[in-house]
């Protein structure tokens, strides 16, 4: 059951349609680095399509009818988006469900620290990486930092051509022998991972300086000069104190724009693509249908590369109490309505596949591979080896998305998570399956998952946003 290579169909009008969406994916992968940037580029892309605050909704008391469109969102790192249809909300909703959390390096809370006259920030890697993978790249710094006032201070750096980048060192090849020897997974510590930020001393006036009583002044110690710089760069340009990294979340992540990969412009490089490929993909397939039958749902989550948790993460309440304000709205006030309605309900759990990597063939067993360029992917199931913690999908609900994507000519492929006893991983699937509901796991292949910079075809997301779109209206 061979799969066809999907570039193989295309005429120059669909290409043009898939540079397009590329064009307007990369600008996404960009804008949206964090989590926090990406919920705001998110909000305006469904404000400008009509979408209202679900917040302003129930305060207004809004009545909600088939046409309406809501978002809601936790926190300012996850959103929902609903497209109110015609059936009754009983009878469920389609769900796209993806995250735009990816791995990282995030700045510890006391970070700030000097030696040898070189500054860094001290840092803690967020979710699963190879940490050799991330020394000697051009990084960028963004998040936010809050003052004890409430102001939020909005931090991008490294991202401008004008901007500095920073960097994790390491030691040179001529001095590596002992490191050479070690395991991959210890050759670079989680400890060793932090930011090279400056190199250069304050000049400090000593006359100015010894006029002054210990106490009037908070002066550089012995050994914090290039601290004490880095700290004034910071009050300066961004007008925030040492003190204010308490109430921070920096992210470090890889430095610069996306890029068409190979000779041929196929694929895409960039950071991030697991999982903001299958984000962006369910974003503007729910903004591309508008009446619907049955409503559509896009649900865009944080947390998920650190096990779902929290109150960003699948797992919390968000979901659940953002559909029963709208179910509220739309006259059912019920709670076994809103217990039908998430019974009843459709979805895929948008997220990334494997690609088949012909250099690391060993890990995979070709007939269950994903291929690059042969359409969106389907996971009857993730977990590991025995399938443990895995959702597994029933075959009637799989033989009714065919009959969907097949009607609608879109590529698609199945896949596994490589070979049975080589590894695993999981996915939202089986929080929202917890309900009752139809799901399973969908979406694009990457090659490079996890690194600081991910592979994916461009054939895969166009069709992979078609077969979205055909799920929300027909499912």
């Amino acid at each position: 059951m061979e799969r066809k290579n999907a570039w193989l169909s295309y005429k120059p009008q669909d290409e043009k349609k898939l540079e397009k969406l590329c064009d307007e994916y990369k600008d996404y992968l960009f804008n949206g680095k964090t989590e926090r940037e990406g919920t705001k580029y998110i909000i305006e892309k469904a404000k400008a399509a009509g979408y209202i605050s679900l917040d302003e909704a129930v305060k207004s008391g809004k009545k909600l009818k088939a046409g309406s469109k809501i978002y809601a969102v936790c926190m300012g790192k996850t959103v929902a988006l609903f497209n109110i249809g015609k059936k009754n909300l009983e009878e469920g909703i389609n769900i796209l469900g993806a995250h735009i959390d990816s791995p990282r390096l995030d700045v510890k809370q006391n970070p700030l620290y000097e030696d040898s006259d070189l500054a860094y920030l001290d840092t803690h890697y967020y979710g699963g990486i190879k940490k050799y993978q991330w020394v000697t790249l051009p990084l960028a710094i963004h998040g936010v930092v809050v003052k004890t006032d409430g102001t939020v201070i909005d931090v991008v750096v490294g991202e401008d051509e004008s901007d500095p980048v920073f960097c994790v060192t390491d030691i040179l090849i001529h001095l590596a022998a002992n490191q050479m020897e070690k395991k991959a997974a210890k050759a670079v510590e989680g400890e060793d991972l932090d930011l090279l930020i400056g190199s250069k001393p304050i000049i400090i006036d000593k006359k100015a300086s010894a006029k002054k009583a210990d106490g009037d002044e908070k002066k550089p110690g012995k050994g914090s000069l290039v601290t004490s710089k880095v700290l004034e760069i910071l009050k300066a340009k961004y007008g925030f104190e040492e003190e204010d990294f308490m109430s921070a979340e920096l992210e470090i992540v890889p430095a610069g724009k996306p890029r068409d990969l190979g000779f041929d412009r196929s694929m895409i490089l960039a950071y991030g693509q697991d999982d903001k490929v299958c984000a962006f993909t369910s974003l503007y397939a729910q903004l591309a249908v508008d009446k619907v039958e049955k409503t559509s749902c896009t649900l865009l989550v944080d947390k998920e590369e650190i096990g779902s948790v929290g109150a960003t993460g699948m797992q919390s309440k968000f979901f659940e109490n953002s559909l029963a304000e709208i179910l509220e709205l739309a006259g059912y006030n019920s709670n076994l309505s809103l217990r039908r309605c998430l019974a009843n309900s459709n979805m895929l759990s948008s997220d990334v596949s494997a690609g088949y990597d012909p250099l690391y063939s060993a890990n995979f067993e070709k007939k269950n591979a994903a291929y690059l360029g042969r359409g969106m992917v389907f996971n009857k199931f993730t977990g590991a080896r025995g399938k443990s913690g895995s959702n597994d999908a029933n075959a009637e609900y799989i033989g009714k998305l065919r009959g969907i994507l097949e009607k609608n000519k879109v590529f698609y492929q199945t896949a596994e998570l490589g070979k049975v006893d080589v590894g695993g991983g999981g996915t939202i699937a089986y929080i929202l399956s917890l309900y009752g509901m139809e799901v399973i796991d969908c979406g694009v292949a990457v090659l490079n998952m996890h690194a600081p910079w991910e592979v994916t075809s461009k054939a895969d997301i166009y069709e992979t946003e078609k077969g979205y779109e055909a799920f929300l209206k027909e499912a």
